[in-house]
């Protein structure tokens, strides 16, 4: 073994031996007193029942601790954003050349987005200073949703011991986990974390993050902020792989609470039962798919390779072949199994893979409104419903792509439709930049009705579904 990789495991053992004195402790001390016990009344019955007690005092500190959502609120766009997409189109024709303008155009109009959209910026567009309306545009995105879900649960700044932070392609100094602290004046002690560049899998990252953090940190809160600014990464070129993005991305995003605390079960909307995350970094193709870079004029943009679909397909299917056995009823693992079996052992090439029926272990389905093409796809993969796939397609058409936060919206939206009824499971699904692919599996712990949802949604909803053209 390499020098360099025993250092690396006899720091791994430090930090174990370090953060799980207690529990390596507390046993050595009972497991004492249990031959302590036998020695002294050579008792087997005693013997037995010290060391059933040890079992149970092991399985009670090593526990996982339950996660639960306390609520989430989605940014409220103000109606002055609201923007048909020819003001969008004719800002454009001022920068780009007619081919350039015609692509954007065609993208626009095929991407699964309505007519209206939210952009900020866009009377002044370009910006004189992109950096400073990016700032303006996160601080609006950013307290417009804290302040509604501090609002909605009540809880106080000082309550809070995680600040989890993610937003792709701006990232100022002060970073906005600290623009946070300062707004809210957070206590000197909170952990706080400033996610980047992890694409639009990264509310789902930070949800997983957050969770391993409520592990160590008894009785706390964590605050995740979701939100992108699209003003900050605006291409001004005619490249069309990075035109894209200008076409795509639109203002939003979301914050969650999220609490440890067992008091807290009978207040909170959803548990959190399982985090599933794949990165498929190490495959170059995969790395570069999405990747910021400068075109031949020195303008920067984000490429989106044309490589895309099928990147994210076998991210896709290496997620669910994680997730599957954690959540698919015993007879679509054993069907998935004989299959397997049958193809792989026994020659029988002709006997088709078989997609196991996702629909038999979720109620609700958020997947990544990354355009209709991304929607498309992963409504033939898993076998999916139109109801199914409702709430990511009225999302769309509605928000555009929000980046990470679009799996709130669309949750939100089953919420105002009145969809959620206690002991639902909900599956929220996130592609990203790297390339990753993030799942994050939730369980309702009551029914929501309509009357009770507070969001975005709330006053537009009858008007939804809306007939989509294919």
């Amino acid at each position: 073994m390499a020098p360099k990789n025993l250092k690396t495991l006899s720091n791994q053992c430090y930090h174990h031996l370090t953060t799980k004195a207690l529990f390596l402790i507390i046993p050595s001390l009972i497991f004492a007193a249990i031959i302590n016990v036998n020695h002294l009344y050579n008792d087997s019955l005693t013997t037995t029942a010290a060391i059933l007690s040890l079992c149970i005092l092991l399985s009670y500190f090593l526990r996982p601790r339950k996660v639960y959502l306390v609520d989430f609120a989605c940014y409220r766009h103000d109606p002055a954003f609201s923007t048909h997409r020819d003001a969008i189109t004719e800002k454009m024709s001022t920068l780009l050349n007619p081919e350039s303008l015609s692509f954007t155009t065609k993208v626009i109009e095929r991407s699964g987005a309505g007519e209206e959209t939210f952009v900020y910026g866009l009377r002044d567009f370009p910006p004189k200073s992109s950096f400073a309306c990016a700032r303006e545009e996160a601080e609006i995105v950013l307290c417009g949703a804290v302040d509604d879900l501090m609002a909605k649960t009540g809880v106080e700044a000082a309550q809070i011991g995680v600040v989890v932070v993610n937003i792709t392609t701006f990232n100022p100094v002060p970073s906005l986990s600290a623009m946070i602290v300062n707004r809210y004046k957070l206590r000197e002690d909170v952990l706080t974390y400033n996610l980047g560049g992890m694409g639009c899998s990264a509310s789902l990252i930070a949800v997983d993050l957050a969770k391993r953090l409520l592990q160590v940190q008894s009785n706390s809160y964590a605050l995740i902020v979701s939100l992108e600014s699209s003003t900050s990464s605006y291409y001004l070129g005619h490249d069309k792989s990075k035109l894209l993005a200008n076409c795509l991305f639109r203002m939003g995003g979301a914050a969650l609470l999220l609490s440890n605390r067992r008091s807290d079960r009978h207040i909170s909307k959803y548990e959190l039962s399982h985090t599933i995350r794949t990165h498929r970094g190490a495959d170059d193709r995969s790395y570069k798919c999405v990747f910021q870079e400068a075109d031949k004029e020195g303008a920067l943009g984000i490429t989106i390779s044309k490589d895309l679909p099928s990147v994210a397909g076998e991210a896709l299917k290496a997620n669910i072949t994680s997730l599957g056995p954690l959540v698919l009823p015993i007879s679509e693992k054993l069907t998935f199994l004989a299959t397997l079996i049958g193809r792989r052992f026994l020659n029988m090439r002709g006997l088709a893979p078989y997609v196991p029926d996702f629909k038999a272990a979720f109620e609700h389905f958020c997947i990544h409104a990354g355009g209709k093409a991304v929607l498309d796809a992963v409504e033939t993969s898993l076998k999916l419903r139109a109801w199914d796939m409702e709430p990511s397609r009225m999302t769309l058409y509605r928000y555009c792509n929000t980046s990470s936060s679009s799996v709130w919206y669309q949750l939100a939206y089953a919420e105002a439709k009145g969809r959620v009824r206690r002991g639902d499971r909900v599956w929220q699904l996130g592609f990203g930049s790297g390339f990753k692919c993030a799942s994050g599996v939730w369980r309702a712990l009551r029914t929501i009705p309509p009357n009770e949802v507070d969001n975005p949604w709330l006053q537009v909803i009858d008007q939804f579904p809306i007939s989509l053209p294919n």
